[in-house]
């Protein structure tokens, strides 16, 4: 295996000045049997999560699960609450249009129809930062850009936080707007659409942007006519007002009005709790956080660690939590740099020997099945089994986080190979030009020979 990883390495035109680092261990004993500049720190990408999982999983546990609060200030009497109510955010990036519809109509089965008073949001669970240190302004008006707030929404069960779909459909002649739709329907978000439909022989190119600090979505660009429906997850300005707007909605269903304004504040200590809503379990979450390699989830955690520990939900207060548990999993914290959860930033550092270090010791834990779980594996379609190893190294028996930044380009996890070895690897590749094609190509052929000749 050794020879043929080198001749491999040696004669990829593709890796002509980019960097490689490799490791190989085995599950069994931890003991290294390959390695290629494994102690040279490289920037992780989503291989990054591999950590905040762990370390997550470890602080928390594979059955915690986010709470969002619902109280009071005031008291009932008859069908007429008289006082505040408060929506108190505690982190969970789950909360989907149908949970707080839910929220609603346990409101009103405590037969309030009506609140005297202001409707007030508490996000101060986390801090206000709402964006990591060093993620590219291009990235934050999308749905892996998003802002992190500890009162939240999603619009679907991916749980991309803080994100709407904006949905566009070609008009049905030559010269049409198109059609665009936002899901789920929220006033929070305004649609200005410059696009055009234009002839079946023409190629498309649409563009949906959220402009900075507002939340008007722009829609440029061209779409075939007859083509199929576009897609695109866009993130939120202040998901806090987005969740409350939806909120707002879920009361109106239900019948439930309101005398004060819609606004953010924090809720008293005396509060009287009228609902709790509970998110899925950590191990369940883990899931679309690692096999689609959801950003907003792993911030939250960070957070989320940070105030379990700490009391402050912060990046600076979670990161440190991170780094404590990693020092249990035998990970030498000194040599690494950890800016943020998602692997976002260019700026975090790690070993590939630090990464295989971590994924050899975390075997020992009550909680590696959900861990190895939540793991795409490679060539199944099921996306919530595949994850985004879908589409790869079928025939291979392969379960790996993936990650790619601009450049960047890494994948780690375990193999079975077919000598029937069971390892554990590390391929991480920086300073790439094009990581999304040569990238995946030189992973691939890797694999195949730790596979062949492992």
């Amino acid at each position: 295996m050794k020879n043929q990883l080198n001749k491999y390495i040696q004669n990829e035109s593709k890796l002509n000045g980019a960097l490689i680092g490799i490791s190989i261990r085995s599950t069994e004993t931890g003991g290294e049997l390959y390695e290629y500049m494994a102690d040279t720190r490289l920037t992780p990408a989503s291989n990054m999560k591999l950590f905040t999982a762990a370390a997550a999983l470890s602080v928390l546990g594979k059955d915690y699960t986010f709470s969002t609060e619902i109280g009071t200030d005031g008291s009932l009497k008859g069908n007429k609450l008289h006082g505040n109510l408060y929506v108190i955010g505690k982190g969970d990036p789950t909360l989907l249009p149908a949970d707080f519809e839910e929220i609603a109509e346990e409101l009103r089965e405590l037969g309030i129809l009506e609140i005297e008073g202001d409707i007030i949001a508490d996000d101060t669970w986390y801090d206000d930062v709402r964006l990591s240190a060093d993620l590219n302004w291009s990235d934050e008006h999308y749905y892996y850009g998003s802002q992190i707030s500890a009162l939240t929404a999603s619009p679907d069960e991916d749980y991309n936080s803080g994100s709407v779909i904006i949905e566009v459909t070609p008009g049905s002649d030559v010269g049409e707007e198109p059609f665009v739709a936002v899901s789920p329907k929220t006033e929070y978000i305004q649609l200005h659409n410059e696009a055009a439909t234009v002839g079946s022989n023409e190629e498309g190119e649409l563009q949906i942007e959220r402009e900075h600090g507002g939340n008007t979505i722009i829609i440029k660009g061209t779409i075939p006519v007859r083509a199929e429906k576009s897609q695109e997850w866009i993130a939120v300005w202040e998901p806090t007002g987005y969740a409350m707007d939806l909120f707002q909605q879920a009361l109106d269903k239900q019948g439930i009005s309101w005398t004060g304004d819609v606004k953010i504040g924090k809720a008293p200590g005396n509060m009287n709790l009228l609902v709790t809503h509970q998110s899925i379990p950590l191990a369940d979450l883990l899931v679309p956080f690692m096999k689609w390699s959801n950003n907003g989830h792993a911030e939250v955690l960070v957070k989320e660690m940070g105030k379990v520990v700490h009391g402050a939900g912060s990046w600076e207060k979670g990161i440190g939590v991170m780094k404590t548990e990693l020092l249990k999993f035998g990970v030498n914290t000194d040599t690494i740099s950890i800016r943020d959860g998602s692997g976002i930033s260019h700026f975090n550092l790690i070993p590939p020997n630090e990464i295989t270090t971590l994924l050899w010791r975390v075997q020992d834990e009550a909680w590696f099945p959900a861990y190895l779980n939540a793991l795409p594996v490679a060539g199944v379609e099921d996306r919530m089994i595949g994850g985004t190893l879908q589409d790869r190294m079928h025939g291979q028996s392969v379960q790996a986080k993936t990650g790619t930044i601009h450049g960047v380009s890494t994948l780690s996890g375990y193999i079975d190979t077919l000598a029937g070895n069971r390892l554990l690897f590390s391929i991480m590749i920086n300073n790439l030009l094009d990581e999304d094609d040569e990238g995946k190509v030189i992973e691939d052929a890797l694999v195949r020979i730790i596979s062949d000749e492992g």
